[in-house]
């Protein structure tokens, strides 16, 4: 009996695909009784709920996946598994909500789309035999009624819960949108927003969504009714679930004013609407003035700018449009600054959220990214730096504080613009002398905007002059936490400005693995809030530069979990600082090769030459990629690279793609990283972002391919999205592992479907499949000859074969004279099944080369019988195909290898071969070419 559990998951796997359900449940069980990984155990815990799926078991199945889904809460077959299970068991709503989960984290998936529309006309349907039907006659009472139930305080509150749902339920329906409407709905409904009840504001508020949706008169008329003021007013509450449905609510509004989302024509009504314009510029100024009032809460603030970052800058930079941008620039950049400007320490600070200064650096940027000249930026910069000098004050420490804090902000968003904006005379001086000031809040601040200011080497240089013995006191004195990492990543920020550990070292006075072993303390503190422990991350993301700390903190699996935990955060910076901290334990950092010659020449100069650390070697390497898979490392990155764009830049993608091509290097572990959502995750990176981030991804993306199941490490869809990136490689400019790799993969998807093998031909891999055909290297070859094996069996391939004017067939044909073994069976696999499939080719085979009878006698006398057996093979189908080519193989020396195999005696390991031979030499008889024996 077998106690290695991926023994068993595997055994399971190949009685659920024989259909055996009820030994794979068994294999599944004794599997999860033995396995201790969590990843593995979500995985069999799903596969199970598959069998019990299978075996109509419902409730089993449910409990099953809910058991993965508490492993992996991403697991998107366990989510489905559950979807479908809850459905059969009637739960339509929880099945409802697994499956949007599903299409949230696979948006393009058809089938999570089919499910959603039939899951939601289901319940839709269960709803509307529910509730009672409004005809034209008593719809009218009828809404009234609800009304009247909802705004009864001596209601029973299951009839007004009821009561709330219809009306929600009605508002998304057109005919009961407007009959609300016309039946002083409005009004009501601003009657139970001011009930304060939360239940009935929400209520309200979604049924008002639904009547906005789509219908631009109705949505105009709505905000106008209620008003600009009081929808931010109620945007603006200490309640996050009122918050956002308000927030959703102007979303809609704006949707319809912009003519985006699902616009109907309603006749004449459409004339109603006046110039939105107006009307959007309305509710721009009056978020601009959410952002600055000290009535608004946090979330309500971060509401505001989460709608200008979604409204105000161009979808398409070709559009030319920007006024939207450059209305808000004039009118509430300075707004936007103060926000960016607060110290959450101070007393006349702004209430914020942990991402509300933030948010509001992402929309400096896609504001200054909107901006189409020089003149405009010029603009933009000018404000700020008036801005700027107007709260700069030496006899006021504080306003001046506030003026390093924007600086700070701003180089957190528009980092060009911040590095203009250091050089305004005096900027780093003063932040350099806040450091020395004994005001611990004058302290946080500058080192922080230190920090931000050193990512410049000319800046650094600077600090490094004039700030970096104030770094070290402030670290050595405080007593602060929050001040005390500050510094701490300060000056390893400043100490790896090179990119070594080298100079890292001397910063910390040879103490790295002591000052790691503090940022790890701080990141595992749950007590410090969070944006202190984010400066944890960013402090290691330095210190592993050095391979005793990165050894050392692959082996602190809390501080690992904590770290990924942080990296679920809507955070630049956090995503960024995690992605280099992995990317320094992996080692998948880029190395310049030293020159022997150059090294003994530095080290006869005195100079310092960096050597390989010892655990630096591959040996170390490995084992922290191993622990990093085992702590899911794989779950977190899948995380990340979901990321809103502006905060998962393309340099955090590059370093993302990085880590995964680490990950990806054992083949044992590519499972792994397919079950955690690691295939997924890396198909946008080979897409979007820098030229070797993709070129990384998809790298990766092709060592998944060369060996995995392309149904399950890419189901559905999503494996045509991996064609291209893997095609991208095919490239004389990619080493030549990137294009052996991309060959594996393709050949594996070519042997897969003929939709795949169509799709490979569509982005134009055919060229580049043929050029490596005839490449020296021997595993070059042979890759592209067996991916041109798959490929023949298309007919648009073989058609590009049949026409005139290439040498395709001959270079099949001479490949299959090689002495590569390798080669030799792919090309004659290749020339087998074209010559199977087109006549014509049989024929053109003769032609192309006067050697075609020499290498067909080679084949079919060949000692590995996969060569030999292709080559009787080829031999039938050029008999079969045309007589006289028959006769002149009759009349070669075909026809005695052609005996001399087929009067063998059968055999089990031959009995292809000989079979073969003696179909050959019985169509000949057919022809009258040769004699039976006993005729001869």
């Amino acid at each position: 009996q077998m106690e290695d559990p991926i023994q068993l998951k595997e055994e399971g796997n190949k009685y659920f695909q024989a259909s055996d359900y009820e030994k794979a449940l068994q294999s599944y069980t004794q599997a999860i009784k033995l396995n201790k990984d969590k990843a593995l155990q979500a995985v069999l815990y799903r596969n199970r709920a598959a069998c019990f799926l299978k075996k109509e078991e419902y409730a089993k199945a449910a409990s099953d996946a809910s058991r993965a889904i508490d492993i992996n809460a991403s697991d998107i077959k366990a989510l489905y598994r559950r979807s479908q299970a809850l459905e059969k068991l009637g739960k339509l709503d929880q099945a409802f909500k697994d499956a949007q989960k599903c299409a949230t984290l696979e948006p393009r998936s058809k089938n999570f789309q089919e499910t959603l529309r039939r899951l939601g006309a289901n319940i839709q349907e269960k709803v509307n035999a529910r509730r009672v039907v409004l005809d034209s006659q008593t719809g009218d009472s009828r809404v009234q009624k609800m009304f009247e139930i909802l705004l009864d305080e001596n209601s029973d509150k299951e009839k007004r819960e009821k009561a709330a749902n219809n009306l929600i339920v009605l508002g998304r329906e057109e005919a009961g949108a407007e009959r609300i409407f016309q039946n002083n709905g409005v009004n009501l409904l601003l009657q139970l927003i001011e009930t304060k009840n939360p239940e009935l504001i929400l209520a309200a508020v979604r049924t008002l969504s639904g009547m906005c949706t789509g219908h631009k008169a109705r949505a105009t008329a709505i905000l106008h009714y209620l008003g600009i003021d009081s929808i931010c007013m109620w945007m603006s509450v200490d309640n996050e679930e009122i918050s956002l449905a308000v927030c959703n609510l102007l979303q809609t509004i704006t949707d319809c004013l912009l003519g985006q989302g699902k616009e109907e024509h309603h006749g004449k009504e459409e004339a109603l609407v006046l110039d939105t314009k107006k009307d959007l510029r309305m509710i721009t100024t009056r978020l601009l003035d959410m952002l600055v009032s000290k009535k608004v809460s946090g979330q309500g603030r971060d509401r505001a700018l989460n709608l200008l970052n979604k409204n105000i800058p161009r979808k398409d930079l070709k559009d030319h449009d920007n006024s939207r941008s450059i209305f808000v620039i004039d009118n509430g950049l300075k707004k936007i600054l103060k926000v960016v400007g607060q110290i959450p320490e101070m007393p006349d600070c702004l209430p914020l959220t942990e991402n509300t200064q933030l948010t509001a650096s992402v929309l400096l940027n896609k504001l200054y990214d909107d901006l189409r000249c020089d003149p405009e930026r010029d603009n933009y910069r000018l404000i700020c730096e008036e801005y700027i000098k107007s709260k700069i004050d030496p006899q006021n420490m504080d306003k001046t504080l506030h003026a390093v804090q924007i600086v700070s902000g701003v180089l957190q968003g528009p980092f060009d613009l911040g590095n203009k904006l250091l050089g305004m005379k005096g900027v780093m001086e003063m932040m350099v002398a806040l450091c020395g000031s004994e005001r611990e809040i004058d302290q946080l601040v500058a080192v922080e905007a230190l920090i931000h200011a050193s990512t410049k080497l000319s800046r650094a240089t600077f600090i490094i002059s004039n700030g970096v013995t104030l770094l070290k006191e402030i670290y050595k004195k405080t007593k602060n936490e929050k001040i005390k990492i500050r510094a701490l990543v300060g000056l390893c920020k400043l100490g790896s400005a090179g990119g070594t550990d080298y100079g890292l070292r001397q910063f910390a006075e040879g103490s790295t693995e002591k000052l790691a072993k503090q940022c790890r303390k701080w990141l595992c503190n749950s007590s410090i809030d969070a944006r202190t422990r984010k400066w944890a991350v960013e402090g290691i993301s330095y210190l592993t530069l050095d391979a005793d700390v990165k050894d050392d903190f692959v082996e602190d699996e809390p501080a690992l979990k904590a770290m990924f935990d942080l990296a679920k955060a809507s955070d630049k910076t956090i995503l960024y600082s995690v992605a280099s901290a992995l990317v320094n334990c992996t080692n998948s950092y880029d190395t310049k090769e030293l020159v022997p010659e150059l090294v003994q020449l530095a080290k006869f100069s005195k100079q310092h030459v960096p050597e390989e650390h010892p655990k630096d070697k591959k040996d170390f390497v490995v084992k922290r990629v191993k622990r990093l898979l085992k702590a899911g490392v794989v779950s977190a990155l899948a995380c990340m690279v979901k990321a809103d764009s502006a905060i998962l830049t393309d340099q955090s993608k590059e370093l993302i793609a990085r880590v995964f091509l680490a990950l990806c290097e054992d083949p044992k572990d590519r499972g792994t990283i397919v079950a955690q959502g690691g295939g997924k995750a890396l198909i946008p990176l080979a897409v979007e972002g820098t030229d070797v981030g993709k070129i990384k991804a998809s790298h990766a993306l092709a060592k998944i391919a060369a060996i995995s199941n392309p149904d399950i490490a890419f189901p559905g869809e999503r494996v045509y999205e991996v064609v291209r990136p893997l095609v991208s490689l095919l490239n004389t400019e990619r080493d030549g592992l990137q294009n052996y790799e991309a060959l594996l993969g393709l050949t594996n998807f070519s042997g897969r479907s003929d939709k795949l093998r169509l799709k490979i031909v569509k982005e134009k891999a055919l060229p580049d499949i043929e050029n490596y055909m005839f490449e020296n290297h021997d595993q070059l070859r042979q890759a592209a000859t067996e991916c041109m094996c798959n490929l023949v069996v298309n007919k648009e391939v073989q058609e590009r074969f049949v026409a005139d004017g290439n040498d395709r067939l001959k270079l099949v044909v001479l490949l299959c004279g090689e002495d590569d073994e390798k080669v030799q069976v792919a090309a004659a696999g290749a020339l087998a099944m074209l010559t199977a499939a087109q006549k014509k080719l049989c024929l053109k085979m003769t032609q192309v080369t006067t050697q075609w009878l020499e290498i067909l006698q080679r084949l079919c006398l060949h000692d590995n019988m996969k060569v030999q057996h292709r080559g009787l093979v080829i031999a039938f189908n050029l008999i079969s195909a045309d007589k006289e080519l028959a006769k002149k193989l009759v009349e070669s020396e075909l026809l005695e290898i052609l005996t001399y195999i087929g009067k063998q005696e059968d055999h089990p390991k031959k009995q292809q071969v000989i079979s073969v031979a003696r179909d050959c030499l019985t169509k000949c008889m057919d022809y009258e070419l040769i004699k039976p024996l006993s005729q001869a």
